[in-house]
């Protein structure tokens, strides 16, 4: 039964490890074909990652990428478990699933709809946002040169299109929470939000504790989408959305260095591989049953 699942991992997810070694190459396309390339492609050692480094922008795409991951796990948690909570107690179960499948619609867009969703909005010329301010005898505003107004619009928009799926999970808990719990509680003369304090909360404690380190090893990538395409590409935003992802594609635009992108991607995973083992005993030392592994 479960070699399928081994057949899938070792041909997508530990076959293609082999390629890391790219990271350590100026990699070069030979005419015999991939593995030629590979093979006979220069060794380099670790020139490939000083690329991240030496460059004048290593701090701001460093900064922003793990600034606003950090805001994205502490703003996501809260408002996916808030929905969750909200959701499960509507009395109308039916509208509760109209309201579920209407939030979670936003998750199956692409990046580059909702780019244009947000450009009718922030449009210099058109946009809804500058004829409102116009309605009010407000100057209109250049969104796309004001990286000031910009961490606050990526956070809403990512909090806006995950937060539906984000939900669900922990819809799924909550649902599997014995309900003489809340009978006893109600017995007690306990209110609901004391019942969410004291049963609803600490039910969900574990499964925050996994997804949390989880969230945590994706520290170092950001959502190449939401960084690149909702703010357009515009240079003068790039104090505010560049990441590391958006640096390396930019750099691969515009060097079409094949190991420096491989040489990124494998810092990416090797520290958020660190980070998972790091958070997971800490999370093992003060609570082992909560813990990932």
């Amino acid at each position: 039964m479960v070699l399928p699942g081994t057949i899938w991992f070792l041909l997508f997810a530990y076959l293609p490890m082999a390629g890391n070694v790219i990271a350590f190459k100026k990699f070069r396309i030979d005419p015999d074909g991939f593995f030629a390339s590979i093979i006979n492609s220069e060794w380099v050692g670790w020139d490939n990652f000083k690329y991240l480094f030496s460059t004048d922008n290593a701090f701001i795409i460093t900064r922003n990428t793990i600034g606003y991951n950090l805001v994205f796990i502490v703003v996501g948690l809260v408002t996916a478990v808030t929905t969750a909570i909200i959701l499960s107690e509507l009395a109308n179960k039916r509208l509760a699933k109209v309201y579920q499948t209407g939030m979670l619609f936003p998750h199956f867009l692409s990046w580059v709809i909702v780019s244009y969703f947000v450009f009718t909005f922030l449009s210099p010329d058109r946009g809804l946002l500058n004829n409102i301010l116009a309605w009010f005898g407000i100057d209109s505003i250049a969104w796309y040169s004001e990286p000031s107004y910009w961490p606050y619009i990526i956070v809403i928009m990512s909090i806006w299109k995950g937060v539906g799926y984000g939900s669900i999970v922990y819809l799924a808990s909550i649902a599997g929470i014995d309900k003489t719990y809340y009978e006893a509680a109600m017995i007690d003369g306990a209110t609901k939000f004391q019942q969410v304090r004291k049963i609803t909360l600490p039910m969900l404690k574990p499964l925050i504790i996994i997804l949390l380190i989880m969230d945590v090893g994706k520290i170092f990538n950001s959502d190449f989408g939401l960084f690149f395409q909702v703010p357009r590409d515009s240079g003068a935003l790039y104090d505010v959305t560049n990441t590391i992802d958006t640096f390396v594609y930019r750099g691969l635009i515009s060097l079409g260095d094949i190991g420096m992108s491989t040489a990124a991607g494998l810092y990416q995973s090797t520290v958020g591989f660190i980070l998972v083992m790091i958070t997971n005993y800490v999370v093992r030392k003060l609570d082992e049953e909560s813990a990932l592994f």
